[in-house]
């Protein structure tokens, strides 16, 4: 008899496409270049991920300056400031660039804003790596705003010349009520030619929206400092639907569970997904088996791996050519 218990499945969900390329050119450059390898920071923002990699050789660091002379590191997913790339070049470190190109973009952003003149506000959450890495490209000219109240104490030197870049991982609904407060303000404002939240977040999010009104409650399976991931938890919450961020389904309550018919599961840009699959067999097991996987969106996007990452591929024994 079937289940009157409902596990959505939302697609897409789990890795990007700047993701898997980051994950990718650390296991490639621990088999091909043997450990130690240092990352400069978590490569990406899973608990799961760092801890797999650490296993296979792979020593985090928060700083370069931790980073022995001479030896190689890979900066993560979420890009660096110039400062970074000097104190490398100081220690004569081997760097392998895993930044995503989609933040690659923002930085690029940022050099030209400030090479033309203008003011920079950069839309995001100032603790965060991505923010920090962006931030140090054009310091003198940017101020980090993070809610439409922050707009309203914003000084430049002309208003007139005011630009504004975002963090790619940001809940489409928060930027754009920053954004109207920032056009409010600064009418002639400039902004990107293309926005700066990436695909994946925003079709994530996207997701959820769809069947947010569906569930009774909604799961994300992603780590405490996945901004991506957290987003997500906000827009079902917003929504009025409850909403919580689990690392693993070990951190599923049982009273979370009273009274739920229909649960709607996703997971963050950066979360596995051999954790997704295990979530699904613990609710299995609460009788949630009439499992519907919903894609809203296909997503098919694929990133190159870095020059260095190609090179080492087609030099190991037996290789096929790399395009």
């Amino acid at each position: 008899m079937p289940s009157d218990k409902t596990l959505l499945l939302l697609k897409p969900r789990g890795f990007c496409a700047g993701v898997v390329r980051a994950i990718d050119i650390v296991r490639i450059a621990l088999e091909a270049f043997g450990p130690p390898i240092y990352v400069r920071k978590e490569i990406v923002h899973n608990r799961f991920v760092v801890e797999e990699l650490q296993q296979k050789g792979a020593i985090f660091v928060d700083d370069v300056d931790e980073v022995p002379n001479g030896e190689r590191v890979i900066y993560s997913a979420h890009g660096v400031s110039p400062e970074v790339r000097d104190a490398s070049k100081a220690r004569n470190l081997r760097v392998i660039d895993a930044t995503c190109p989609l933040v690659t973009k923002v930085h690029v952003e940022a050099v030209k804003f400030a090479k033309d003149g203008y003011s920079l506000v950069l839309i995001g959450h100032r603790d965060h790596d991505e923010v920090i890495g962006t931030l140090g490209e054009a310091p003198l000219v940017t101020q980090v705003v993070g809610s439409p109240e922050e707009v309203k104490t914003l000084q430049v030197p002309d208003p007139e010349h005011v630009a504004y870049l975002t963090q790619t991982t940001l809940s489409l609904d928060e930027t754009k009520d920053i954004i109207a407060a920032l056009r409010a303000k600064f009418p002639k404002i400039e902004g990107p030619h293309a926005q700066d939240i990436c695909y994946a977040t925003e079709n994530r999010q996207v997701a959820v929206k769809h069947v947010a009104s569906d569930a009774d409650l909604l799961l994300v399976v992603g780590s405490t400092n996945s901004s991506n991931s957290n987003r997500l938890v906000e827009v079902a919450r917003n929504l009025a639907t409850s909403s919580h961020l689990i690392d693993s389904y070990k951190d599923i309550q049982s009273e979370w569970l009273e009274g739920v018919k229909t649960i709607a599961l996703t997971a963050g840009a950066s979360a596995p997904e051999c954790l997704v699959e295990e979530v699904v067999k613990f609710l299995d097991a609460k009788g949630f088996n009439n499992v519907q996987e919903l894609e809203i969106m296909p997503e098919n996007v694929r990133f190159g791996l870095p020059p260095e990452i190609v090179q080492a591929i087609a030099a190991a024994p037996g290789a096929v050519p790399v395009n």
